[in-house]
């Protein structure tokens, strides 16, 4: 509700401010056509530079990586125009997320799946991955929207927890899997920490920084703070570690524009799936992407309940 708030002021403040602008300065037609144009480039440059300022950053403190995952000219052209797709096409999908990311009517779902997204985000930026799954029959599909955006994550991962209670009530399943972005997966596993894994089928991370991620030191708030390398609460987090009997991929790109070093999506007792040429955001548009998470969901709804060992917490 927040993100898309903010961008809903944002937007409309901006158009409201450049349309008065423009309204002193038309003076026909061609005029007129002239300056819809330029507020088209305004928003391409705009997006440009965001998205140049955070290759910029995690190119600076990238990881090493091995030669056999290091891009060409072409390479590096491909990556930079899916991150710019991407980040061009978000603002709608956020603004709207309300109508675009509806959870199902309540229903018998014996494991369902939650989406859950990432830092200054909102359940809008699933909307692809979720018209994916829906045309190749998976269903049970809800998604959270957590808030406000520069709150703790430990505040948020008691949203998790809340959202997981609704979905059980709705469908009666006794377990739920979770697929998280980028601080989605430190939000999944602060609620593994105080809930455990009782509730938990498995978990797919989508470049995820489990370790942290220096652009985070570039923002405010007390959920960047938590993502800053080294800090005491992502020590904390990290010293616990991972149920065996939970299965936890960790899916991530060597080529990840907002997680620096990219290897900070490496975590002990996870499954590491390491991709290369997909910048941070277009991960939520890559088909291969999309094919590697369907997988992981018909392999846990495959799998027999008493196969999932309870471990729930008290």
């Amino acid at each position: 509700m927040w993100t898309s708030i903010s961008l809903w002021i944002v937007t409309l403040v901006a158009a409201g401010a450049y349309a008065a602008v423009a309204a002193r300065h038309i003076a026909s037609a061609r005029s007129a056509a002239l300056w819809a144009a330029g507020a088209l480039l305004l928003y391409a440059a705009a997006i440009l530079l965001l998205c140049a300022s955070y290759f910029a950053i995690s190119w600076i403190w990238r990881a090493r990586r091995p030669r056999e995952v290091r891009l060409g000219v072409r390479g590096t052209l491909r990556l930079w125009w899916r991150e710019y797709q991407t980040l061009a096409g978000s603002p709608p999908r956020l603004m709207l997320y309300g109508l675009l990311m509806r959870d199902p009517a309540p229903a018998p779902v014996e494991t369902p799946v939650l989406l859950v997204h990432g830092v200054l985000c909102n359940a809008g930026v699933w909307v692809r991955l979720a018209r994916y799954l829906r045309k190749r029959g998976v269903t049970g599909l809800y998604s959270l929207s957590y808030g406000p955006p520069l709150a703790s994550i430990e505040t948020f991962a008691e949203q998790l927890a809340r959202k997981i209670d609704a979905i059980m009530a709705a469908t009666g399943a006794p377990r739920v899997i979770i697929i998280a972005h980028s601080m989605g997966g430190l939000v999944a596993r602060a609620h593994l920490r105080k809930h455990g894994t009782g509730r938990i089928a498995g978990i797919v991370t989508i470049g995820s920084p489990h370790h942290g991620s220096m652009l985070a030191w570039f923002f405010p708030g007390r959920s960047l703070a938590q993502m800053r390398p080294g800090n005491a609460w992502l020590a904390q987090l990290n010293a616990e570690r991972l149920d065996p009997a939970l299965r936890f991929v960790s899916v991530w790109s060597w080529h990840d524009s907002m997680v620096a070093p990219q290897t900070s999506s490496e975590l002990p007792g996870a499954v590491d799936i390491a991709l290369a040429g997909i910048g941070h955001n277009a991960l939520l548009g890559d088909a291969g992407v999309f094919a590697l998470v369907r997988k992981e969901i018909e392999a846990q709804r495959r799998r027999p309940l008493t196969a999932r060992r309870d471990t729930c917490s008290e």
